[in-house]
């Protein structure tokens, strides 16, 4: 039996989220022989260590441990991590998921040496290049052999921007599989009880993209409309260290933490987070996967961005773009508490089931992996052979 060599590549909280299904999904198959490679991208029990408790993935084969920094130099460590990995592991497909730092570096490393890549998310476009996770979007999908699209939008995009239609496949998301796997688990959480909250009693707030925690100006506008929406709901406020920091420099975190309806946390695990989402009144955030989550639990989320690489999650799920205006975000918050909710579907193919039909596109399409770059394990084997001397 020939077997197929997968390395996947994480680094962050949402890459965990999203790698989980896959990789029970690879070892359902004897037939892939799947590897797991985090860079260290986030790598606090807070931010990696409980994710992988949690959702039940095996722990990584290699660690890079690259740490924080700048966003080059973050990637460049992480790409010469991943040089000796290649050369070392030799698969047949590198597979990358989401749009962080760790998936574009990886990326960059694997085309450069001649390995197939499949991005798990492709096709996701915001259309602002000041967003440094759009960067990664675009330039992750033009380097990409395996296009796997979570929407329709995704797709258009992809078709518009050259990518040829035989390298596409919409298979639905793959963080709905996590969440469809986890049900019970997350049904058992204690999370409320811990933190003294009843069911639709309270709102969730995250915040932590760069284009708001980093502009003084939104970063204030959106603390004062916390500030003002807790007088009418509880708001759980689980803080992002990069957050906290920022808020901290602007003195706004005192002023914030010491409000009488304002639940400031530490950033929670899958389980517990989810089950916070799912029983709360709305949510206020930045993130594109909790944007995701929420429209499949059927819980209201204000996006405190000015636009969104997910548009389905506005077309046909629970979300609204509120942007970072103090008056706006206040004056959406109260028409949900008023009763103006949008109740939204679960889009196409969002049934759990998406790594399954990615693993079925990787094993129908083995051979041609396998054929993609044939000389690379020559070379590999020619370049040991030179580093003996």
């Amino acid at each position: 039996m020939s077997v197929l060599k997968i390395l996947n590549v994480i680094g962050c909280r949402p890459n965990f989220i999203k790698i989980a299904p896959l990789i029970a999904e690879m070892n359902k198959h004897p037939e892939i022989d799947p590897f797991l490679v985090h860079t260290g991208q986030h790598y606090d029990e807070a931010m990696s260590d409980v994710f992988f408790r949690d959702l039940e993935i095996p722990q990584p084969d290699v660690c890079l441990n690259v740490g924080s920094g700048s966003n080059p130099g973050q990637m460049a460590r992480m790409m010469q991590g991943l040089e000796a990995v290649l050369a070392d592991i030799n698969p047949d497909l590198v597979l990358v998921v989401g749009d962080v730092n760790s998936t574009t570096a990886s990326s960059l490393t694997a085309v450069s040496l001649g390995y197939p890549v499949a991005h798990v998310e492709a096709g996701l476009r915001s259309f602002d290049r000041e967003m440094p996770e759009e960067i990664n979007r675009v330039v992750t999908d033009a380097l990409s052999d395996f296009l796997f699209a979570t929407e329709t939008s995704a797709v258009e995009n992809l078709l518009r921007e050259g990518k040829p239609q035989e390298r596409i496949f919409f298979v639905g998301n793959v963080m709905i599989d996590t969440l469809a796997m986890n049900t019970e688990k997350i049904a058992r959480s204690t999370i409320l009880q811990e933190l003294g909250l009843s069911p639709h009693s309270y709102a969730v707030a995250t915040l932590h993209r760069a284009s708001n925690v980093d502009d003084p100006n939104a970063l204030a506008q959106i603390a004062e409309a916390l500030g003002d929406l807790q007088q009418h709901i509880r708001l759980v406020f689980p803080i992002h260290p990069r957050t906290a920091l920022r808020l901290h420099s602007l003195r706004s975190w005192q002023q914030l933490a010491s409000l009488p309806n304002i639940l400031a946390v530490k950033p929670l695990g899958y389980l517990d987070f989810i089950k916070l989402t799912k029983e709360s009144m709305f949510v206020l955030t930045d993130s594109g996967g909790v944007q995701e989550e929420s429209t499949c639990l059927g819980v209201p989320c204000l996006t405190l961005r000015k636009n969104t690489e997910r548009p389905v999650t506005i077309t046909q799920g629970t979300n609204q773009l509120v942007g970072t205006k103090h008056e706006e975000i206040l004056e959406k918050g109260l028409q949900i508490l008023n009763g103006t909710i949008c109740r939204g579907r679960i889009p196409e193919k969002w049934d759990g089931q998406a790594s399954m039909r990615i693993v079925s596109v990787l094993l129908q399409e083995s051979e041609m992996i396998k054929r993609m770059y044939g000389g690379v394990r020559e070379r590999g084997i020619c370049l040991d052979m030179l580093s003996r001397g």
